[in-house]
């Protein structure tokens, strides 16, 4: 670890701005400090002094601080220069640094050595980019406790149960003429109920958390002149989509990125669905049905004012298994009272509303909250990624099949390797069990400076 050269980037975003900081992290930024302070700033105290060039010519002035190892962010000696946030200026100072000996950090270079370091978990890491990616108050909030580690000492917390029990099924294996019968043992299947159990509420939250930082793909289906294009612009706020009583107006996908109290949504206004020999119209179709396949959940609109076996039509048109709510549109024509509709029979949940008058559209909005599971940025839930999901997924599968292995083979070697499978995978969120490569994707993605 004290091997790694010295790495500087700015800080501060690209732009011009009233503070610009220059960050170095390395063996070499008390060195780095000296020649361009004229001294070493005393440790986590401000020094106001001039940055010097190469010929003690001062290329800025503003404060200086040095944090030495182990007490700073990316865990070695870390250097702060804090001057004015030009971009001329800003490339000056960085350009002094890099002439005397550090190099241009990666994307995310700085998270990484505090990772590396101990400093932070690998899901604290991830939240710093999530906390400056927020675009919401709630995405803040969820991503600011991960950071703080509400997430890490859930799965800390579930590890701790994992390998406790881990240890009790290998310890059959590594003790056989002791005769310890550990797979008979009641309390082994109670431990293992819990560890499940223990999971999927887990999977649960982060699913939730998930949700509020990547949002909902929500699309907008069904024939054309339903209201598709009156119902983006209504929930969107903004006139996005062209309407008119033309039908087929919308030939290709429209997006609009909307908050619902804190829950982001993608929706996408799709082509009508219909038989069509235009093939500009065709291709419109052949594109709405590819994210209809990728929604999260599929708004069927349908006029209200039309036959209701024509909606059997339509709904005949998507394929099976989506995710689908019926909107019944135009209920300011029709009469029909907004809000929700308790189907008769099995199917999915209706909503009658009117993109032009309003009415039914804040019954619309509570469903797609209660359809992401959203309850608002609660205390104890967190931000998490897809592949913390994924990890917690196949954490999930692997006590499966121990509980499997326990119920049929009740073989001490098998139900070890599950439990030893599921460890890996569960390690994986904060960074216990990870693969360079992983690694490397994960960093990229930041800011450089960060």
């Amino acid at each position: 670890m004290n091997a790694r050269d010295t790495i500087a980037a700015v800080a501060t975003a690209p732009g011009v701005g009233g503070i610009g900081i220059v960050r170095v992290s390395g063996p070499d930024c008390a060195r780095i400090a000296r020649a361009m302070l004229g001294r070493l700033p005393k440790p986590r105290r401000a020094l106001f002094g001039d940055f010097l060039g190469a010929n003690a010519d001062p290329l800025d002035s503003g404060l200086a601080l040095f944090f030495p190892a182990p007490h700073s962010f990316t865990g070695e000696d870390t250097l702060e220069l804090q001057g004015h946030g030009g971009p001329v200026v800003l490339d000056l100072v960085l350009a002094r640094v890099l002439a005397l000996g550090a190099r241009l950090a990666r994307p995310g270079e700085f998270s990484e050595r505090a990772f590396l370091e101990g400093k932070l978990d690998l899901a604290q890491a991830e939240a710093i980019a999530d906390l400056i990616d927020s675009g919401t108050v709630a995405q803040a909030r969820l991503a600011s406790r991960t950071l703080r580690g509400v997430f890490s000492e859930q799965v800390d917390a579930l590890l701790t149960d994992l390998i406790r029990l881990r240890t009790l099924v290998e310890a059959a294996l590594d003790f056989p003429d002791e005769d310890i019968d550990v797979i008979a043992d009641a309390d082994v299947r109670a431990d293992l109920n819990a560890l499940l159990q223990h999971t999927v509420n887990l999977l649960q939250q982060a699913q939730r958390g998930e949700r509020v930082r990547d949002g909902l793909l929500i699309v907008l289906a069904g024939a054309p002149n339903a209201g598709k294009s009156s119902l983006l612009n209504a929930l969107s706020g903004q006139d996005t989509a062209i309407v008119t009583a033309i039908p087929g107006t919308t030939r290709d996908l429209l997006r609009a990125d909307i908050v619902i109290d804190g829950l982001p949504l993608r929706v996408v206004d799709t082509a009508g669905l219909r038989l069509s020999a235009d093939p500009i119209e065709r291709e419109g179709i052949r594109r709405a049905r590819e994210q209809i396949d990728q929604a999260d959940r599929v708004l069927l609109i349908v006029d209200d004012q039309q036959d209701p076996d024509a909606c059997a039509v339509d709904r005949a048109l998507l394929p099976d298994g989506v995710a689908l709510t019926l909107v019944r549109n135009k209920i300011d024509l029709s009469g029909r009272s907004a809000g929700v509709i308790r189907p008769q029979t099995d199917g999915p949940t209706e909503i009658a509303c009117s993109a032009e008058s309003g009415l039914g559209l804040d019954a619309l909005r509570d469903h797609l909250k209660h359809c992401a599971g959203y309850r608002g940025a609660a205390e104890g839930e967190f931000s998490a990624r897809r592949r913390h999901l994924d990890a917690l997924r196949r954490t999930q599968a692997h006590l499966v099949a121990a509980r499997d292995t326990l119920d049929t083979t009740a073989s001490a070697e098998l139900m070890a390797e599950d439990l030893r499978q599921a460890q890996h995978s569960l390690g994986e969120i904060t960074g216990a069990f990870t693969s360079d490569d992983l690694l490397g994707r994960i960093f990229s993605e930041f800011c450089i400076g960060k």
